[in-house]
């Protein structure tokens, strides 16, 4: 190989290990899974066995470049984060901080709406529908104080 072996390779402000394939590298940043980090390889032609070490620094400038404009490019919808925006409409994708940014401004809307969905992450119940009256009850300790022992509770 004419270029050098890179131990640690950034990538959209995060530090990949330069040992592992391109594919898994890519898919550990936030944002971005296995089916749209193949898609964005096959993409733009690069092989997905390499190793991060081995890419050249052209080819990672190319998919950060691309990985911030996912949205724009040619790919399926329904590999998009952020379908139809509540506040533009537009199919996006977010990656990294920007991700984490924009699921606490939904979550901020949706409890200020007093929608149910906000209100239980408010409260911080389960959301989506699942089981509530016999899972879920991390953090909720029963106490059992000297009075009650006394008096024969044993908060069973």
């Amino acid at each position: 190989m004419s270029q050098e072996f890179k131990n640690i390779v950034r990538i959209s402000g995060k530090n990949l290990d330069g040992d592992r394939k391109i594919i898994n590298a890519i898919s550990n940043l936030k944002g971005v899974g296995d089916n749209l980090s193949y898609i964005l390889l096959n993409s733009l032609n690069i092989n997905t066995n390499l190793r991060v070490g081995s890419v050249s620094d052209k080819e990672i400038a190319l998919i950060e470049s691309k990985l911030k404009i996912i949205h724009e490019l040619d790919f399926p919808k329904w590999l998009l984060n952020r379908r139809k925006d509540m506040d533009t409409g537009q199919d996006k994708h977010y990656t990294g901080s920007d991700l984490d940014f924009s699921i606490k401004l939904l979550l901020d809307s949706e409890k200020n709406m007093g929608s149910r969905r906000g209100l239980r992450h408010l409260y911080g119940l389960r959301v989506r529908g699942q089981r509530t009256r016999t899972t879920g009850r991390k953090g909720r300790k029963v106490v059992v104080t000297k009075s009650d022992m006394k008096k024969g509770k044993s908060g069973e």
